[in-house]
């Protein structure tokens, strides 16, 4: 016979009058936590009372009920009661919800009192986002939900900014797969497929940090206090459709800029635009660019001209300025710390006067005709404007003594300008090295080579480069060494340490078809696949096998290893610093001059010619007709100069195919120290490989490098 399950008795709850209430010595909290009594007052008045009060019956000295109640469960809630009637909003009689338990129970009432505490489960800080977030969509503003929770606005806009992640983030972190502070990080941006991606790139790695999550989600935006966001002005770029990320949880320096395209086009408008604006002052040439190199006035004649006069209103206020400034040092002479106001008062004065003396410039009409301004933006974010710049082929021509007298002819000289005449001339305005305006270059001008036909043309030379590295065994070593040099001795700036030492293969992500077929390559893999056939199989082994050969054979296994490490490969630089720079480009091209020089190497021994596909169909015409006028001639040049485009490219590449022409990318940068190019077969090898004393080869001095600014 099965036993009966005893039903469970719950407490009976009944409204009880406010005044037959009263607090219990058994209630277990002391210490004040969470929202104050004033708070939980405002909200019971708001809403009124959420949960009733646990309560047990007071009894006499006879065990008999006396009418009143304690509360061992639910004092803040009883303190809160009495506030809002002390502030005469609740009678004392009002009846207040509460569970009644037997005065007779076996449970303690400081057992129900910590029961109450511990037992309840807190919110998860999802529901709560997700709860503001239903709120707001239920039409309550930002404001009324800080208002009903007694917390700030911004509080508010973090929460329904963490509620706005993508859902699939959200499940991870409601089950604990990433922390509040990396979900935090998701929130620089709105884009839901971005945030999955970062998360899918990260989540298997143990580089979570939240900055590591920012700084992917913003890699390729631009930080607002970007001197060109400063230019434009986040208003500006927002007003054209830009969107700016905010990280609401830490200090973002006003945000980042996601549309990089949309704010470079409003940089260019508004640099234009002044442009325009300086060139009615009549100057003859005006450069715009984001940014000028250091000396881009160099062999320009700069302007001297005449500072403006001060009106009598602008004298009166320096007098004054000067007057209060030397009045308040007075007051405070013998002060060991001045006043802030004081101070601050001071620094103004001081700013003011400083402005004076920065006065506009005037320049001759004659001298504005013929020189030109650089307009630019400066560190700050402020526009540059520099003006009085004189070209050469500018400068007014040199008075002949011999045709003094000649007063009609010297006025009809083509270059002489008249300061009195009232037209003033159209500037030339040129933005990034493109002259603006109606009249833009023709496609056919001259311009530099495709950053992509670059990188095909130097993955080739690399390839030649390994190949005759291999054959140079001298040479080999000297770069190898040349390289420890760099990585050992501190006056390089080199971090490597105790005998980290490597051989790194660059690979070509951009390379011209058939590149495998070149001869470097065919060469490269034959002698490669020779000395595997002859290695031995087990590691163990490797030591011994390097020992017993002979130190011809050890110099050219040491050079056809060392030759895998060659990279003369051209890249672009990326300016933010998240790739290779510009500078270690140059310099790798450098070292890749002085390389090829050692070795002797000629790309046109190598095997390269000029073809329709590797090159002269891949450049505008003044570039075919450039080559062929310096491989064949120019009379060559004139023969095809009016062809089309790909009939000339065809006649190009006949013309050109004996002629050992090359174009700029595969030609070595000849320094005036540059050594005699060497034979490899004949090069000596270093002393710890043979035992005769050679003297070691003149080290190439690095090839200077002239960078031209328009």
């Amino acid at each position: 016979m099965a036993t009966a399950v005893q039903k469970i008795t719950l407490s009976s709850s009944r409204d009880i009058p406010f005044n037959k209430l009263v607090l219990s010595q058994s209630n277990v909290r002391r210490v004040k936590a969470g929202v104050s009594i004033e708070e939980l007052a405002e909200d019971i008045g708001r809403r009124t009372l959420l949960q009733g009060l646990s309560v047990r019956p007071i009894l006499d000295a006879h065990g008999a009920e006396t009418g009143m109640f304690e509360i061992p469960a639910g004092g803040r809630r009883y303190r809160a009661l009495e506030l809002l009637v002390k502030q005469k909003r609740l009678a004392k009689t009002a009846p207040v919800p509460c569970v009644v338990r037997d005065a007779g129970s076996a449970i303690l009432a400081e057992d129900d009192s910590l029961a109450e505490n511990i037992q309840r489960a807190p919110l998860h800080p999802l529901d709560q986002f997700r709860a503001f977030q239903a709120l707001r969509d239920k039409g309550r503003s930002e404001e009324d939900i800080a208002a009903a929770f007694f917390t700030s606005v911004n509080v508010v806009k973090q929460r329904l900014r963490l509620a706005s992640v993508s859902s699939a983030l959200l499940d991870v972190y409601a089950e604990d797969g990433m922390s509040l502070e990396q979900l935090m990080a998701f929130t620089v941006t709105h884009d839901h497929a971005r945030q999955e991606q970062v998360w899918q790139a990260i989540s298997g790695s143990w580089q979570k940090e939240p900055y590591q999550i920012r700084r992917m989600l913003t890699e390729k935006t631009v930080r607002a206090s970007d001197r060109r966001a400063v230019f434009v002005g986040l208003d500006a770029y927002e007003a054209a459709g830009g969107v700016v990320l905010r990280d609401l949880f830490q200090s973002d320096d006003g945000g980042w800029l996601e549309d990089v395209a949309l704010l470079d086009g409003l940089v260019a408008e508004k640099l234009k635009a002044e442009a325009e604006a300086i060139g009615a002052e009549g100057w003859k040439w005006i450069e715009v660019a984001l940014d000028f190199p250091y000396g881009h006035a160099h062999g320009l004649r700069a302007l001297e001209g005449v500072p403006t006069d001060l009106t009598s209103e602008e004298q009166a206020t320096i007098e004054a300025l000067n007057a209060e400034y030397a009045k308040l040092e007075a007051d405070y002479d013998g002060a060991d710390e001045l006043p802030d106001e004081v101070d601050e008062r001071l620094g103004e004065i001081e700013k003011a006067l400083a402005a004076f003396d920065d006065r506009p410039v005037t320049y001759a009409p004659a001298d504005i005709a013929r020189a030109g301004v650089f307009v630019s933006i400066d560190a700050e974010g402020n526009l540059s404007v520099d003006r009085g710049y004189v070209r050469p082929q500018d400068e007014a021509p040199t008075d002949d003594p011999e045709q003094d007298g000649e007063g009609e002819g010297a006025a009809s000289e083509p270059n002489a300008i008249d300061p009195d005449a009232p037209a003033v001339q159209r500037a030339v305005i040129t933005i990034g090295g493109q002259v603006a305006g109606p009249d833009d270059e023709d496609d056919e001008d001259l311009k530099p080579l495709p950053d992509r036909l670059v990188s095909e043309l130097t993955a080739e030379r690399t390839l030649a480069l390994r190949d005759k590295l291999a054959t140079s065994p001298a040479v080999a070593f000297q770069a190898v060494l040349h390289k420890f040099c760099l990585d050992v001795f501190s006056r390089y700036f080199s971090y490597g340490t105790v005998m980290e030492v490597s051989v790194r293969s660059a690979s070509f992500p951009v390379q011209a078809q058939g590149l495998k077929e070149t001869p470097a390559a065919k060469a490269i893999d034959a002698r490669h696949a020779a000395w595997e056939k002859r290695l031995p199989k087990d590691k163990a082994e490797l030591w011994d096998w390097l020992t017993s050969l002979t130190g011809d054979e050890q110099a050219a296994l040491f050079a056809h290893c060392a030759s895998f490490g060659v990279n003369a490969l051209y890249e672009k630089g990326d300016r933010y610093g998240a790739g290779v720079s510009s500078h270690t480009v140059e310099q790798r091209i450098a070292d890749a001059d002085r390389l090829a020089h050692a070795t002797g190497l000629d790309m046109t021994t190598a095997g390269w010619r000029p073809t329709v596909e590797n090159y002269l169909g891949r450049v505008p015409k003044r570039r075919i007709l450039e080559a062929v006028r310096e491989g064949a001639g120019e009379r060559a040049a004139q023969l095809i100069d009016h062809l089309k485009k790909g009939d000339m490219a065809k006649e190009a590449e006949r013309l050109l195919a004996d002629t050992g022409w090359l174009p700029e990318p595969l030609r070595i940068g000849v320094a005036d120290d540059a050594p005699v190019e060497a034979d490899g077969d004949n090069d000596p090898l270093p002393e710890f490989l043979t035992d005769e004393e050679e003297e070691a080869a003149d080290e190439d001095a690095d090839a200077p490098h002239t960078i031209a600014a328009e």
